[in-house]
């Protein structure tokens, strides 16, 4: 059965011929990733109806992707803004931060991809370092002009993330300028950046697939762990585990 991969929207005016208007929207290199691993990628976005009770949309879901985007707003995790941070989507936050909070308690399978990792820490009651570019002397996390900077990554050996990278060194094409910097409770950093070691990779081991990496495996034809993690998500849930409540 192919499974249903639920694929988080960037919300934000986008301008296409005459139009300028609010748009819910997702790069395609996505949805692309999802359906060559066998997957059937749905967008969400954030509704009133979702917000206030996401079981429904959830039921629908074998997993949960969460994607890159706009800074996650630092009054999530009970900061002031830094001025390099970019204007929030409060809805977004919240409906992002409540989708991984709720597949925690479900275990379902979900995996955050750049600012999907941010999410990830900051629903498990982590912090985020609002500009990378301040204590790094060669910033390697982004290219100029939007292009995607090419790095490598040291995983943890037997690691969520090792595994389904299929590697411990692994080359990522990343664009990012914030990070992880108090960990969320329950989640373990399972790679590092090689270099200067900014947090590349979070994990929570309770749970059947609950991973955040800081590059965009989407990004890569070659890169494997978006296959691993459709490859869990038509596994079906494992059900002999507790429920696991994470920290807000």
């Amino acid at each position: 059965m192919t499974p249903n991969i639920g694929v988080t929207c960037n919300v934000e005016v986008v301008k296409y011929g005459l139009w300028t208007e609010p748009a819910a929207m997702v790069p395609l290199t996505y949805v692309r990733a999802i359906a060559r691993a066998g997957g059937r990628p749905l967008l969400i976005a954030p509704t009133p109806a979702d917000l206030a009770e996401p079981s429904e949309l959830l039921d629908l879901l074998d997993g949960l992707l969460v994607t890159g985007g706009a800074d996650v707003g630092p009054d999530a995790y009970g900061e002031r803004p830094h001025p390099e941070t970019g204007a929030a989507t409060p809805d977004r936050d919240a409906f992002e931060l409540l989708l991984v909070r709720e597949a925690a308690e479900r275990d379902l399978p979900c995996l955050g991809v750049c600012r999907g990792m941010q999410v990830v820490n900051v629903a498990y009651g982590g912090s985020l370092e609002q500009h990378l570019a301040d204590r790094l002397d060669d910033d390697i996390h982004r290219g100029a002009d939007g292009e995607f900077a090419d790095h490598r990554v040291d995983v943890e050996p037997e690691s969520l993330a090792a595994v389904a990278a299929g590697a411990t060194h692994v080359a990522v094409k990343s664009y990012h300028h914030q990070g992880v910097a108090r960990v969320g409770d329950g989640l373990r950093v399972t790679a590092r950046a090689a270099g200067d070691g900014t947090v590349e990779a979070i994990e929570d081991a309770r749970r059947r697939f609950m991973l955040g990496v800081l590059w965009h495996p989407e990004e890569d034809e070659a890169d494997r762990l978006i296959a691993a993690f459709v490859r869990e998500c038509a596994g079906g849930p494992d059900r002999s585990g507790p429920p696991v409540r994470v920290s807000r």
